[in-house]
C-alpha cells in the first residue's frame, strides 16, 4: 500500500533522474518539441536584447512552459492511443485531435502574449 511507503531520498533522485530522461527523449524524438526548443531560445534572447521587465520575462516563461506542457501531454495522450491500437478509430482521432488542439490554444496564447510584449519594444 502507499502508505506504507517511507520517504526516501534515494527514490526522489530517481524520480528526478526518471523525469530528466523523459525530456531528452521528448526533445530528441519529437520534431514539434524541437520546434519550441527553438522558439523558447528566440524568445529568451529577443527578450534579454530587448530587456523586457521581470513582470515580462515572468509572462513569457509561462506561457513557454503552458506550450511545453501541453506538447508533452499531447505525445503522452498520442503515445497512449497509438499503444491501444493503430487501426483508424474515430474516437481515438477524436482523442488525438483534441490533445493537438490543446496545443495549438497553448501555442495560440503564447504568440499573442509575446505580441503584446514585443510589439510596443520595435515601435
Amino acid at each position: 500500500m502507499l502508505e506504507d511507503q517511507k520517504f526516501s531520498v534515494r527514490s526522489r533522485l530517481r524520480s528526478f533522474y526518471y523525469a530528466g530522461a523523459g525530456l531528452k527523449k521528448f526533445f530528441w524524438v519529437e520534431h514539434n518539441a524541437r520546434i519550441h526548443l527553438a522558439a523558447a531560445i528566440v524568445v529568451g534572447v529577443l527578450g534579454w536584447w530587448l530587456k523586457v521587465s521581470h513582470t515580462e520575462a515572468v509572462a513569457l516563461i509561462i506561457v513557454i512552459g503552458l506550450v511545453w506542457v501541453t506538447e508533452i501531454l499531447n505525445t503522452c495522450i498520442e503515445k497512449t492511443m497509438d499503444f491501444i491500437t493503430r487501426e483508424t478509430h474515430p474516437e481515438i482521432k477524436l482523442i488525438k485531435d483534441l490533445a493537438a488542439g490543446a496545443v495549438l490554444i497553448a501555442t495560440i496564447t503564447a504568440v499573442i502574449v509575446g505580441l503584446f510584449i514585443f510589439i510596443p519594444k520595435f515601435l
